[in-house]
């Protein structure tokens, strides 16, 4: 197990890391029932086109165990769960699983409310110590989560453990556009605007400038493929997405 530091980042904040689990779950506790709803508005609508881009590359398959750590309100792992089902019933095979695994319970119930894919088991989880055993799931994904970890190097190192060998890890994530221009462009978005939509819909301002606080604190593109690779993964790539600002970094358990 990676040794864990005493401080983590909370937004622009260095805060202890065991306080920064309890500020995020505060964070998602306030946003979950508006949390679909603010990620139209902040994104346009354009974060569903990412999605669509991340469950493609994942490629999920009958048969397989696929495990969504940050699943939130499951919008990934519903997406996976009719793959695999169109998938299976082109060429047979058996049913597979898509295991949503989120450490708020908020998130999950507001999930729950949404309704699911038959496929789909919901669970209680923290993404630092999953409660399953190793090299136990075909495929993991976290999309918009990793940031939100207390120590990103324990929740990589728990993803490896618990893939099969070949398994497939992925991660969508709000990433640096390399560009000057569209990151100016999009700082000057984010900072602004974000949290004033969340104010103005959701009545909670400081918890959407967390979330862009905390997409600034996150590695670039290259430093999260390093660490990628330091946590035992190979054949690790990026793709960017809209100029940058959002990444699917992909990698293999070999």
């Amino acid at each position: 197990m990676t040794a864990q530091p005493d401080t983590s980042s909370f937004g622009y904040r260095d805060v202890d890391a065991r306080e920064k689990v309890r500020l995020v779950r505060g964070v998602f506790d306030s946003v979950a029932s508006n949390y679909d709803l603010m990620n139209d508005l902040m994104s346009g609508g354009v974060h569903r086109l990412w999605k669509d881009a991340a469950a493609a590359r994942l490629n999920p398959q009958p048969g397989e165990t696929i495990l969504d750590v940050a699943g939130g309100t499951g919008d990934m792992a519903r997406r996976y769960a009719k793959m695999a089902r169109r998938a299976q019933q082109r060429r047979g095979g058996a049913d597979a699983q898509v295991i949503v695994l989120d450490y708020n319970a908020e998130m999950i119930l507001a999930g729950v409310e949404k309704g699911g894919e038959p496929e789909m088991v919901w669970s209680v989880g923290d993404a630092q110590s999953l409660p399953l055993p190793d090299a136990s799931v075909d495929a993991y994904s976290i999309s918009f989560g990793i940031r939100n970890v207390a120590h990103i190097p324990t929740a990589l190192a728990e993803a490896r453990r618990v893939l099969k060998p070949g398994g497939r890890f992925l991660c969508l994530e709000f990433s640096r556009p390399p560009a000057a221009a569209i990151r100016r462009a999009y700082d000057a978005w984010s900072f602004h605007a974000i949290p004033r939509i969340g104010g103005w819909v959701a009545g909670d301002r400081d918890s959407y400038q967390y979330l862009v606080e905390s997409i600034r604190r996150f590695p670039d593109q290259a430093a999260f493929k390093a660490m990628i690779e330091q946590a035992g993964f190979s054949r690790v790539s990026f793709t960017n997405l809209s100029g940058g600002v959002a990444a699917i970094h992909h990698g293999w358990a070999i």
